[in-house]
């Protein structure tokens, strides 16, 4: 069988069982037109005619890393903010001075799109050099309609810069803007009628997404979000139950959301919902740890409903400024006590389902993206286990 690339004397962590890591310990991988023809042992694998072959040396071959859950496209820093909590003021309190998101989204405002593209690079440089192939992009920093659609040019325009898959998700709702102090209502107003069917129309977006929290929008200003997400043909996810329960997760799976996101304050009932439509866990330990929060999310409920749990940087400005996915594994861990399996499953399978790509990424099957990281440890738990070092021997893009 004729292949364009294959690669011998690895082990493989392929994901592929829903319960494990899927471990081959004498495997292969063969691609032909940037698609996997096979991963498996080496013992069963057709006689493949390969363009080029490469050895692994016993190295252990990975799904390509998949970042759910980023906000890289921004105008600014928020170093200041951050000099504020340490002094002991409280996220909701910077935000309602006029900080936070609202920071944010003058400086975006302000910058051009060439701007926005070249200081997001080096971000996601950082996500590449170790080993990630797929990073989702919101909006959700230019509450306007021209400059969320900014915003969203500029995230697909990462995706033709670097060899990397880029998702972008319109979070037109995720502040409010001066403008609509006073007329929450009438913002909703914009997103829902001209933000959501302008994105829809350009093809500028792959999801949308919104804010359901106290400082953000309420559960009837989400739905309508949603409903005009889902009106417009796009599939929705939700920052829920960050620092209150608005029972949002809930109200996400009503809607079929592909994610529910940080859920510290997820309850029974939302956790039931999502069980239900298959709407994935994002967990983000690096807000968490940021905000010094204390509260953990619902792990264990969440395990013993079967819902998935995926992992995310969360990078952003304000609350997570990471571009680490291999530290997001480490925190996965301490933090929240998942399991090395579930930790790595988080930034692959899972994180995946999170995009709604499980049919084609994140995981190492025949018929997939051929997407890989080769890693140079003897054994996986590595990969979670160390703090500031990057194993990665060498990151495939599509076969390439």
């Amino acid at each position: 069988m004729r292949c364009d690339r294959l690669w011998t004397e690895a082990r493989l962590a392929t994901l592929a069982d829903a319960a494990g890591l899927g471990i081959v310990e004498k495997g292969v991988v063969a691609s032909r037109d940037g698609r996997i023809l096979y991963a498996g042992p080496a013992a069963d694998a057709p006689r493949f005619e390969a363009v080029e072959t490469i050895a692994c040396d016993g190295r252990w071959i990975t799904p390509g890393l998949i970042d759910c859950h980023t906000h890289l496209v921004y105008g600014g820093d928020r170093a200041h903010e951050f000099e504020l909590r340490l002094a002991g003021a409280s996220y909701e309190e910077i935000a309602r001075a006029g900080g936070g998101i609202a920071s944010t989204m003058a400086a975006t405002r302000g910058a051009a799109e060439d701007d926005l593209v070249a200081t997001a690079l080096p971000r996601l440089d950082a996500l590449i050099a170790e080993g990630a192939t797929t990073v989702e992009v919101k909006s959700g920093y230019g509450l306007s309609l021209d400059s969320e659609l900014t915003m969203l040019r500029a995230a697909r325009r990462l995706g033709v810069a670097r060899p990397v898959r880029i998702e972008t998700t319109l979070l037109g709702a995720h502040a409010l803007p001066p403008e609509y102090r006073d007329n929450a209502d009438g913002y909703v107003d914009l997103v829902c009628e001209q933000m959501i069917p302008a994105a829809a129309e350009a093809g500028l977006a792959d999801a949308v997404d919104a804010f359901c929290e106290g400082i953000g929008f309420s559960p009837a200003q989400t739905e309508r979000v949603l409903a005009a997400a889902v009106a417009a043909g796009l599939p929705v996810k939700l920052h829920a139950e960050q620092l209150s329960n608005l029972h949002g997760a809930a109200l996400a799976a009503r809607h079929g959301a592909l994610s529910a996101d940080h859920l510290e304050y997820l309850d029974a009932d939302g956790i039931a919902a999502m069980a239900t439509s298959g709407t994935v866990a994002s967990l983000l330990p690096g807000a968490y740890y940021f905000v010094r929060e204390t509260r953990l999310p619902p792990i264990d409920a969440l395990r013993a409903a079967g819902v998935p749990i995926a992992l995310a940087t969360d990078s952003n400005p304000g609350t997570s400024p990471l571009t680490s996915l291999l530290l997001v594994l480490n925190m996965g861990a301490t933090l929240f006590r998942l399991t090395v399996d579930e930790c790595l499953a988080g930034i692959t399978r899972n994180a995946a389902k999170a995009l709604g790509l499980g049919d084609e990424i994140g995981t190492l099957e025949a018929g997939k993206s051929c997407d890989l990281a080769i890693w140079t440890v003897e054994r996986p738990a590595e990969l979670v286990y160390r703090m500031g070092f990057n194993p990665l021997h060498q990151r495939i893009w599509k076969g390439l």
